[in-house]
């Protein structure tokens, strides 16, 4: 592990309870590195995880990062003060979307086993930062692989492609992702299952709220 501290933190105020994973999303690691630890910028991580592996601790856990800026989940808004912060270095959308290599996931999942080990975080809870800002942001994205998290039980794993016996009519499903976490009322249904899609069924991603999408959701909550 890399020291690299971030003067953008400030007191947390409460338990940790969640874990929001991001891309980066800018051109290189080192551009991310260098905003991060910006006090212009007023946005920060835990850690940042590069393309080779290494792994960068910007902020102590037991204080707050500014990662996740205007968010919800689960109704509660203060998902800065809730949550640990990973920063996973990925041109994103607008740069070149690519897959996550290899050695970076293994660096991803052991410390994603280690935040576990200290403060036994929900799987349910290990989410992205369009889970919990639906309606500005993409990250991780749908390339992302939460099989591999779900496999060890760090996160929940994405829909297999089987509808449930009693697929959801649309305000069943939204009232189904507003339980898995999702901010409906605050975001709106329209980001929320676009998030969702991309989360858990990326090969609707665009399909709005049709039978696939809510057969998706219907299996996914019913577990």
């Amino acid at each position: 592990m890399i020291d690299a501290p971030s003067p953008n933190h400030d007191e947390r105020g409460v338990p940790v309870s969640m874990v929001v994973l991001h891309y980066t999303g800018m051109k290189t690691g080192a551009e991310a590195l260098a905003r991060l630890r910006d006090p212009a910028a007023k946005v920060s991580a835990h850690y940042m995880v590069e393309e080779d592996g290494r792994l960068y601790r910007l902020v102590p856990e037991e204080r707050r990062a500014w990662h996740a800026g205007v968010a919800e989940w689960h109704g509660r808004r203060d998902v800065n003060a809730m949550s640990v912060g990973i920063e996973i270095v990925n041109p994103g959308h607008e740069f070149g979307y690519r897959d996550f290599p290899e050695v970076q996931m293994q660096t991803v999942l052991e410390l994603l086993r280690q935040i576990r080990r200290r403060y036994d975080v929900a799987p349910e809870n290990v989410v992205g930062h369009s889970d919990v800002a639906p309606d500005r942001k993409d990250d991780p994205g749908e390339r992302f692989p939460w099989d591999r998290l779900a496999r060890e039980a760090l996160a929940l794993a994405p829909w297999d492609g089987r509808a449930p016996d009693d697929v959801p009519e649309a305000p069943e499903a939204l009232r189904r992702l507003a339980r898995l976490g999702y901010g409906v009322e605050a975001f709106g249904s329209g980001p929320c299952v676009t998030a969702f899609q991309r989360r858990f069924a990326p090969t609707l991603l665009g399909e709005g709220l049709g039978r696939r999408t809510r057969a998706a959701i219907g299996a996914v909550t019913n577990r």
